[in-house]
């Protein structure tokens, strides 16, 4: 027992000296055991199977040094953190728990007086604002990584390493790579190597906060990794976070950072599977919770900021590991609305207090940098990219139609007459109705994340392969090919949405600029199916936007398409239509991670017996979930709502192996070209994906 204590102790006040935390890392890791120092816990190990609070005891000891966010770390460091509670509560709060075991009393635990100090300072640090909600947050993640870390090393038998990238090594990689841009033989490439000098030029830069505002096609990947990397060896930062809006963008970026630094150097956090125990239970299986030790991170604006506002371990787990990194935000601007400023406010308390440098990648939005400048006022948003109106304009290769309402017979007559073709829709449903009006004859394609990541990438492969032999090749997909995939469309259709996603479309048009600019058409057109609710806004917006200017991609019309849209707000409230700011600085942890939904509710996942994944689930079903393990299921993996995930449960059809996970028992359901239906078969239509 004092081994642990004390394992833990030295390694979560190493996790936390990198935000200045080491002395309450040290007292949270040498103090969250020592309720098991009681008699009914050595009972319990011995096999009574009685439940003990082991949590309360260390939470009640520091609470009363006046050290209230070590003492709500140990108290959560099972269960999670618990919203704070008032004086005299009772409830299921901290403060209840704290005044429930003043109470009531707890079990005798005082021999660890035996074994470790009883000298323990009191007090904690003092915050303001959201500051002391984000400290309690770090403190946490670096207990229970250090927790689980040591005892999986006991667990497992062996000895306790945290690998470490060489961020110097990788830098060199980077820059072998973009060695061959050094000679750009057409204007694009010219203008490419223009944005990547630089933001090289701009990683010398004070840390803080960057912008950078570059045209589709113009290489914002590799300029932005390189960037990141080497402004963070200038300034001693330990790895570099790159988030994306959707899994299909992550999958490919993936594949072009894993080309250039190997994949031993890159993380990519996929699954939304996550793994909790609750007090006093010994479950092996919650190690294998991602914990972010890569120096590459990839993963999805989902996960970072959901993590960023949870409670629970698993979710928390990773944080620490964000302190002292260069974030990269993936298409800034498309953060939902109702989620903007607790967003943002996130990235702030990362660069202000955890040694943070963050680039937004993101079109002109006005909301973003007034609230950038609330939070983090006085710190200036530099932009990386070289002029970028005039790049804008330089990057231009697709012309705008409006085509007005189009029927879907109308629109599959036209998709048929093209030899190469997208479409992009705003639903699932209309995706899988399109495809299947369409027909399976060779080179017509569908794309939606109701597909696993493996078949997606396999669609992907043969899709680029046909453009790139002339074949033909008719995709209908959803919004998840908008953002930064790499495919070359000579025209696309796209349903009316928001301006930002309507560009972002267009970006899969002409996009070597090979194709004169007359030739190379986005048509844009209303269905009759109606739009999901929570796009009216925008595509209210991108109508105004539509009706005044005859250049919708211009600089101008973007920055209109933004102020159009926060005008639809009732007042600025909905921006944090939860009121998450307002609870997480009363520390209501539990009130904000049930309430902070980016994707509300699709954090179900299931997981289809296909390719290798049978092999992989064996190895779960013998030897239980790790870490590596569950980053290759996650190629296999489908996140859904919970109302289909239930849905699949009593239809028969799934195998539940986690809270939050489950296999897929009817495989007859899945289609490697369409994924899962939009709706679960055999059960009410109302129970949609």
């Amino acid at each position: 027992m004092r081994a642990h204590l004390e394992n833990v102790s030295e390694l979560c006040a190493d996790f936390c000296s990198t935000f200045g935390a080491e002395k309450d890392g040290r007292l949270c890791g040498l103090y969250h055991d020592i309720g098991k120092y009681s008699l009914a816990f050595q009972r319990r190990i011995a096999g009574s199977g009685e439940q003990v609070d082991h949590s309360s005891a260390g939470a009640l000891l520091l609470f009363e040094k006046r050290n209230a966010p070590a003492a709500m770390c140990i108290a959560g460091h099972h269960a999670g953190l618990a919203d704070c509670g008032t004086r005299n509560d009772l409830s299921d709060t901290f403060m209840g728990r704290i005044n429930r075991a003043r109470k009531d009393g707890l079990e005798d635990c005082s021999m660890w007086h035996a074994e470790l100090p009883t000298e323990i300072p009191s007090g904690s640090v003092s915050l303001p604002g959201l500051g002391i909600y984000f400290y309690t947050k770090m403190i946490f993640s670096a207990l229970t990584d250090a927790d689980w870390l040591d005892t999986e090393a006991y667990f497992e038998n062996h000895p306790l390493t945290i690998p470490s990238g060489d961020l110097g090594e990788l830098a060199e990689k980077l820059d072998d790579f973009v060695c061959q841009w050094d000679e750009p033989k057409t204007d694009v490439n010219r203008r490419r190597c223009q944005i990547l000098q630089a933001a090289l030029k701009h990683s010398k830069d004070d840390p803080g906060l960057f912008s950078m505002t570059v045209p589709t096609g113009g290489g914002k990947t590799v300029s932005s990794m390189a960037f990141a990397l080497h402004h963070a060896l200038r300034y001693g930062m330990r790895r570099v976070i790159y988030v994306i809006p959707y899994c299909s963008i992550l999958e490919q970026t993936q594949q072009i950072f894993e080309r250039i630094f190997g994949s031993e150097n890159v993380t990519a956090h996929y699954s939304g599977a996550e793994f909790s125990s609750g007090e006093d239970r010994e479950d092996t299986r919650v190690f294998s919770t991602e914990n972010w030790e890569a120096p590459i991170i990839l993963t999805t604006a989902v996960q970072f900021f959901e993590s960023l506002y949870a409670n629970k371990p698993g979710k928390n787990r990773k944080l620490h590991n964000i302190a002292q990194s260069v974030i990269v935000s993936d298409e800034a601007q498309m953060l939902p609305i109702p989620y903007l400023r607790p967003c943002l406010a996130a990235i702030c308390e990362l660069v202000h207090r955890y040694g943070c440098s963050a680039v937004l990648c993101t079109a002109t939005q006005p909301a973003v940098e007034t609230i950038l400048q609330e939070f983090l006022p006085g710190h200036a948003v530099r932009e990386l990219c070289p002029e970028p109106e005039k790049m804008a304009q330089a990057f231009r290769r697709v012309r705008y139609i409006d085509e007005g309402a189009l029927s879907d017979e109308e629109l599959i007559a036209q998709l048929r007459e093209k030899s190469q073709v997208l479409c992009v829709v705003n639903s699932r449903r209309q995706g899988q109705a399109l495809y299947a009006a369409l027909g399976d004859d060779r080179g017509t394609y569908h794309l939606s994340t109701l597909m696993t990541p493996y078949d997606r990438k396999r669609s992907l492969k043969e899709i680029r392969e046909r453009l790139i032999n002339g074949q033909d090749c008719r995709v209908i997909s959803t919004s998840l090919i908008e953002a930064g995939v790499d495919v070359d469309f000579p025209e696309v259709y796209r349903a009316l949405a928001g301006l930002d996603s309507i560009i972002q479309s267009g970006g899969r048009c002409n996009r070597e600029g090979k194709r004169p600019l007359s030739e190379s058409l986005v048509h844009i057109f209303r269905t009759e199916a109606k739009p999901p609710r929570m796009l009216e806004q925008n595509i209210s917006a991108a109508e105004r936007v539509l009706r005044q200017f005859a250049q919708v991609d211009s600089p101008e019309a973007i920055h209109a398409y933004f102020r159009f849209l926060l005008y639809t707000l009732k007042d600025e409230r909905q921006l944090d239509e939860k009121q998450i700011l307002e609870h997480a600085q009363a520390l209501r942890f539990k009130t904000v991670a049930d309430s902070f939904r980016l994707i509300d509710g699709a954090d179900y996942t299931v997981y289809i017996p296909e390719g290798n994944s049978a092999v992989l689930i064996q190895a779960f079903r013998q030897y239980g979930p790790s870490r590596s393990l569950m980053r290759k299921l996650g190629q296999y993996g489908v996140s859904v709502y919970r109302q289909y995930f239930m849905g699949l449960r009593d239809a028969g059809k799934l195998e539940i192996i986690l809270e939050n996970a489950g296999i897929l028992l009817d495989t007859s359901i899945y289609s490697p070209e369409t994924g899962l239906p939009y709706y679960v078969p055999e059960q009410s239509e109302s129970i949609f994906i």
